[in-house]
């Protein structure tokens, strides 16, 4: 009775297939609010006010509800550890390899946490062991991911190593294998209300970054950022950040660790779209052929195509 149960459990419907694609495009959003911010704010007080804030609005929503204070008294090691490898080591690492690498390049590189997802979730859990429909649908997303940046983003490796420090290149990766840990050890916050877990590890990895900002940065010596970067964090933290983290723990526990990880694959393309909205920037053929790589992989990792044709 319980393997049955915990492989629905594992679906995409369609209400979580619609949280994804919001997730998608918040965390998309997100690109524009931090290449605002960090031309005027240092990458670790950056870190800092994103999940500071983020954290304390979610405490403001929450007024104590679902049980928070319990659970972050009882489980205060896990949510430690849940925002060390989900929010400080990954958010630090994107931001400082960002001031050397584009966002572009960034992107594609972050886009890798499904696969390390998948590897990871195989090694440590019983239910999301590795499949062929897993390494395709991923393989494929991470291609479309590629197609749409550009050749011109990944320049870097090739040809033009010299210009790019290795570090730099390595810390989205390893951004990505942080995502990855974090994606298959937050099932075990499936018992609490999404809220609770976001608020419970966003309280804990400010705690961890504001001696690492106050060290490294001295923010007191900083100059008053202008508005639009002030807007750009308010932004950050309270949208792409504090809601983002809700829904995200929302899909952790409807649909799984791996699809969970999807959202990175959405992102690049979220991006883009949101370009072109509001930015007046053009889709190509190469846009248009990636979000379909990237549909045909969110599609094989559902593997509802292939059901519906196996029960033709």
């Amino acid at each position: 009775m319980n393997a049955p149960s915990q492989a629905a459990s594992q679906q995409m419907t369609m209400r979580t297939w619609a949280l994804l694609a919001l997730l998608g495009l918040i965390w998309g959003g997100s690109f524009f609010f931090a290449r605002v911010a960090v031309a005027h704010v240092p990458p670790f007080t950056l870190v800092f006010l994103r999940l500071g804030l983020a954290a304390l609005a979610l405490h403001l929503y929450i007024r104590g509800r679902f049980g928070i204070y319990q659970a972050l008294a009882s489980r205060w090691r896990e949510f430690l550890l849940m925002g060390l490898i989900n929010n400080a080591i990954p958010h630090a690492f994107i931001f400082l390899g960002q001031t050397h690498i584009g966002a572009g390049l960034a992107a594609i590189l972050n886009a890798t946490t499904p696969v390390w997802t998948v590897i990871i979730a195989n090694m440590a859990t019983d239910d999301e062991k590795l499949s062929t429909a897993k390494i395709g649908g991923c393989l494929l997303g991470l291609a479309g991911t590629v197609v749409l940046i550009g050749p011109s983003a990944i320049g870097g490796l090739f040809g033009k190593a010299s210009s790019v420090p290795l570090w730099a290149l390595m810390l989205p990766v390893l951004a990505a294998v942080s995502y990855g840990l974090a994606a298959t050890y937050g099932k075990r916050f499936r018992g609490l209300a999404p809220p609770v877990t976001a608020a419970g590890q966003l309280t804990a990895s400010s705690l961890m970054m504001l001696p690492v900002a106050a060290l490294v940065d001295t923010p007191w010596a900083l100059p008053m950022p202008p508005i639009e970067a002030t807007l750009a964090i308010l932004a950050l933290a309270l949208v792409s950040t504090a809601y983002g983290y809700i829904l995200f723990f929302r899909i952790m526990s409807e649909a799984g660790a791996t699809n969970a990880s999807l959202v990175t694959l959405l992102v690049p393309p979220s991006a883009i779209l949101l370009g072109y909205l509001f930015l007046g920037e053009t889709l190509q053929p190469a846009d248009v052929g990636g979000m379909a790589l990237i549909a045909a992989g969110l599609a094989v990792l559902d593997g509802r195509i292939l059901r519906m044709k196996r029960a033709a």
